[in-house]
């Protein structure tokens, strides 16, 4: 074939216009690519893609031009088919390789952006995440470190309320030092590009100041800068740093979000300080800890009674290590003052929504408490993750489990949220990702006992009794956390009454005196053991002990439906229906309305009708029980093993209910 030839022969079998085509429309997606992409926040690796995919398929998309027509006999070679054809199926190749490359091109990246949606629960742009790491104190006076602690901790917070950034959480950064070697890894380890270092000197009323911003994945310094302040003007530096930050990360800022960042407390300085030595001690779960803490916020509120911050971080603290009634009030008065004081401040929405949540059960009020923080400080990892625990009593278990999702892409080292997503699938019955999930906060804290005690649990759920106890004889345990209660549960299972009893005496011996909201859990599972072990006279003065707590408590307005669920079993095994009925309706009017406690309330009442020989009453309970996820959802493995159950055992529909079902 000569040049002229070859040339006709590629009009006539339109290769021109396919090619002309082509680069059209994928001049066209290229530019689609390059505006729509980075809105929708879709990596920049993305758009090089396109525009090389759109390369290699140009020649593919011409030989399929030059090789096949599309004829009213269907597809055909080119020299097959009939030249009459060749005019009226140019038009049709265009439309096929184009619609061709489109499919091609949609295909790929279907399968490759969802497969990064599944690598990452964020949207934010990798370019515009940051990690606060602990800042370095280089004051002389060591009682000074608290101030570079509180620093860090104020930076962050404004910092947080840029909804353009990714932030990740205090709680997740102060697991590293200060001015580490190796934050290439740091950053990998949080799912971070950017992170901030800083230090603080503080020597009388003087304080310096400095903070960098690298890039870490880079090792590129981005800004740094030096503060040399008195305490009398010290309170902007964390609004400046928080401004620089987001634009050197060209981070767009609402107008909302200047106001927030620039909003300062308390001019202060005293009151100022005393508010970072009590973010210094924020985490700690420990009474004396906490009891510092709220004392460090009181006097920030007496030096400066207008300052919300300090007034929403009091009564958020009042909230802690099961408050009385008098605490729950007193923070109450407290957090509604932060809020008057000032209404568009974040803490004050998110302690109020705690109140509602722990203190009046208020799921729906809760909620939208901790809307309205979420829309003004959207990297707090704190509302996401008790937005979480809300949505659970809601029974909202799918939207529960994203909710705590996204406070681990902003916390991804704290173990608590580990530990509640870990409980939630266990919750749900889906005890291989429970485990995996408490595995991974293994990771965060190696060799925690309460953690260890849970994934136990998910074995003994499914009746895998020497798993379960593989990690349960190895515990040191406490009646304080979970690890004494599934160590008895598992006993309970294996029906070893004798070395329950043995376990239950040295405790008792050890403590013999507990508050009331321990003593009635301790006392009354004591004397079930002995009551399942046909003991009835050695079980009684335990009884009895149970019921002075349970009447303690429920003079305090304390009790709380977990330990009602353990003295109904205790008064159904010793056969006082009234005592039963009383405690099921009054546990039931508690607990119907959340989704999440009222499975494991039904439980227990099916449990206490069980030991009444009320069978008829019990198994509706057991029905609705077993199909309900639940913070201690029932099984079919816990129906055939424990022997609460042991009345019913006989009875056809008790049995039926656990041998068509699996755990």
């Amino acid at each position: 074939m000569n040049l002229t030839s070859f040339f006709t022969e590629l009009k006539r079998r339109s290769v021109y216009k396919v090619a002309v085509a082509y680069a059209v429309v994928s001049w066209l997606l290229i530019q689609i690519a390059t505006q729509v992409f980075p809105f929708l926040e879709i990596p920049n690796w993305a758009i090089r893609l396109v525009i090389v995919l759109l390369a290699l398929g140009f020649p593919i998309a011409l030989i399929l031009a030059w090789a096949f027509e599309l004829t009213p006999e269907g597809i055909k070679r080119a020299a097959s088919a009939e030249g009459e054809v060749q005019r009226s199926r140019s038009r049709v190749w265009v439309y096929v390789a184009l619609i061709a490359g489109a499919l091609s091109l949609g295909l790929f990246f279907l399968g490759r952006y969802t497969a990064s949606n599944r690598r990452s629960a964020t949207v934010i742009s990798d370019n515009k995440s940051i990690a606060v790491l602990p800042f370095e104190s280089l004051s002389e006076d060591k009682s000074n470190a608290y101030f570079a602690d509180g620093i860090q901790d104020q930076i962050l917070a404004r910092l947080s309320k840029i909804a353009d950034l990714k932030v990740i959480s205090r709680t997740s950064t102060q697991k590293y030092k200060s001015a580490p070697a190796n934050l290439r890894e740091i950053a990998q380890q949080l799912g971070v590009t950017n992170i901030l270092e800083g230090s603080v000197q503080k020597a009388g009323d003087q304080v310096r100041i400095t903070v960098q911003l690298i890039n870490a994945l880079k090792d590129n310094h981005l800004w740094a800068d030096t503060y040399d302040r008195n305490m009398s003007n010290v309170f902007s530096v964390e609004s400046d740093v928080a401004q620089k930050i987001a634009e050197s990360l060209e981070a767009k800022l609402t107008g909302r979000e200047k106001k927030a960042i620039a909003f300062i407390g308390t001019n202060n300085p005293a009151a100022y300080d005393a508010l970072l030595h009590g973010l210094a001690l924020r985490g700690s779960q420990d009474p004396d800890e906490v009891e510092k803490e709220r004392g460090f916020f009181r006097r920030a509120v007496e030096l400066d009674p207008n300052y919300a911050q300090a007034w929403a971080y009091l009564g958020g603290r009042e909230l802690d290590i099961y408050p009385t009634v008098e605490q729950r009030e007193k923070a109450r008065r407290e957090i509604e003052t932060a809020i008057r004081l000032a209404p568009e401040m974040e803490e004050g929405h998110v302690a109020m929504g705690l109140y509602k949540y722990y203190a009046l059960r208020d799921f729906d009020g809760a909620l939208a408490e901790l809307e309205i923080a979420r829309a003004q400080e959207p990297n707090d990892w704190s509302v996401f993750y008790f937005s979480g625990l809300v949505l659970r009593r809601q029974g909202k278990i799918e939207e529960a489990l994203r909710s705590m999702q996204q406070a681990a892409a902003l916390d991804p080292l704290n173990q608590d949220i580990a530990v509640n997503l870990a409980s939630t699938y266990r919750g749900m019955r889906r005890f291989d990702e429970a485990r995996a999930m408490f595995d991974r906060a293994l990771t965060i804290a190696p060799n925690d006992q309460n953690i260890l005690a849970n994934k136990a649990e998910t074995y003994l759920a499914q009746g895998d009794l020497d798993k379960a106890w593989e990690i349960v004889s190895k515990l040191k345990l406490s009646p304080k956390d979970a690890t004494l209660p599934i160590f008895m549960g598992t006993l309970q299972y294996r029906r070893e009454y004798d070395e329950m009893v043995r376990q239950a005496q040295a405790i008792l011996a050890k403590e013999p005196d507990y508050p009331p909201l321990v003593g009635q859990i301790t006392h009354a599972a004591t004397a079930m053991i002995y009551l399942m072990k046909g003991d009835r006279a050695a079980a009684l003065p335990y009884a009895e002990r149970a019921r002075r707590d349970r009447e303690e408590l429920r003079r305090q307005k304390d009790v709380i439906p977990g330990l009602q669920g353990f003295y109904i079993i205790m008064e159904g095994h010793l056969g006082n229906r009234a005592e039963v009925e009383r405690e099921i309706q009054e546990l039931f009017d508690k607990t119907r309305n959340d989704k999440w406690e009222f499975p494991n309330a039904e439980a227990s009442a099916a449990i206490g009708y069980t030991q009444l020989g009320d069978f008829d009453r019990a198994l509706p309970l057991i029905q609705n029980a077993l199909t309900q996820p639940s913070a201690l959802s029932l099984t079919t493995a816990g129906l055939r093993l424990d022997p609460n159950w042991d009345p019913i055992r006989n009875d056809p529909r008790f049995r039926k209910l656990y041998e068509e079902k699996k755990p």
